[in-house]
């Protein structure tokens, strides 16, 4: 049997996963869930070179896919913020006076991470997307208002896979499921 064209609907979840280390090469066994979320959107995109000559285009070449990626959620997730922006979380005290805190030092780089969104297709079974090496290279972004909620935005750049074992040449992946499946 063929499955049918994907109907992708609204977002279900975003799910970040951070790197053992700079390198981007190990996946934390941790997945931060951005509970709230509301958009995660990519596009990809190319450098190219041309080659004119004799008042022509003669050649054109590409330096390889990037994506552009971006996100938000309702609420403020401090797991993943340092996933995406670095820093040092810190949790100090014990229910109900817990105190957690994220501290950004001006030494501290930005990580690599995976994003992964699922949307409910509306043929059945769901679409996952994937970009799997993830950078904030924007702002980290939200605003307090009077009669509004925290949203967090994030958005950045999402290169290669790195992962040793892995297709090393992956950006990104979309993957539609017969059965909808929750992000692992």
């Amino acid at each position: 049997m063929t499955m049918p064209i994907a109907l992708p609907y609204g977002l279900r979840d975003v799910r970040i996963t951070p790197y053992t280390d700079n390198t981007a090469t190990v996946l934390s066994a941790t997945r931060i869930d951005l509970t709230n979320s509301q958009t995660f959107s990519f596009a990809e995109a190319e450098a190219f070179e041309e080659l004119r000559g004799d008042d022509s285009l003669v050649a054109t070449h590409g330096n390889g896919p990037i994506v552009n990626w971006s996100l938000e959620a309702g609420g403020l997730v401090l797991e993943a913020v340092q996933a995406m922006y670095g820093g040092t979380l810190t949790t100090t005290g014990t229910t109900p006076n817990q105190v957690k805190r994220l501290r950004k030092l001006k030494t501290d780089q930005r990580p690599y991470f995976k994003v992964e969104g699922q949307m409910i297709s509306d043929s059945g079974g769901d679409v996952h997307a994937v970009v799997w090496r993830c950078k904030a290279t924007d702002d980290f972004s939200g605003e307090w208002a009077d009669g509004k909620f925290w949203i967090t935005g994030a958005s950045g750049q999402g290169l290669g896979c790195l992962i040793a074992g892995a297709d090393v040449n992956v950006v990104w992946d979309i993957i539609q499921n017969e059965t909808a499946t929750t992000i692992v």
